[in-house]
């Protein structure tokens, strides 16, 4: 459960981090960059740390996935950005996707199990 936690602190990191990018892009000061800098090397960090109990590919589809479809929602609250048809089929296949590689991953218990189910 405490890489799964680490997993979602690193989504909230990146979604912090690209929503200040474009925060920073449209006001002035240097307080959006170091916000970015910030919370994006965050975000590698607790990505890193999650990797080590959860898949790649599903820690990695998860981060980026949820980050890409949060971002584009808060964008289009935060920024008046649009949500047009063609956006919102990519973000709906986007979790379709997601869906299909978390449950395409088998978790083995132990390497006993594995050795014995390949031998039958």
């Amino acid at each position: 459960m405490f890489y799964w936690i680490l997993l979602g602190l690193a989504i909230v990191a990146e979604i912090t981090g690209t929503l200040s990018m474009k925060w920073a892009s449209v006001s002035d000061g240097h307080a959006g960059y170091i916000l970015m800098l910030g919370m994006i090397a965050l975000s590698y960090i607790f990505l890193s740390f999650a990797v080590k109990k959860i898949a790649l590919g599903v820690a990695y589809a998860l981060w980026e996935g949820v980050g890409i479809l949060l971002i584009t929602l808060f964008s289009v609250l935060l920024f008046d950005e649009s949500l047009t048809l063609m956006k919102g089929a990519g973000l709906a296949t986007l979790v379709m996707g997601i869906v299909l590689i978390k449950s395409g991953t088998r978790k083995v218990k132990n390497k006993s199990a594995e050795v014995n189910h390949a031998a039958v």
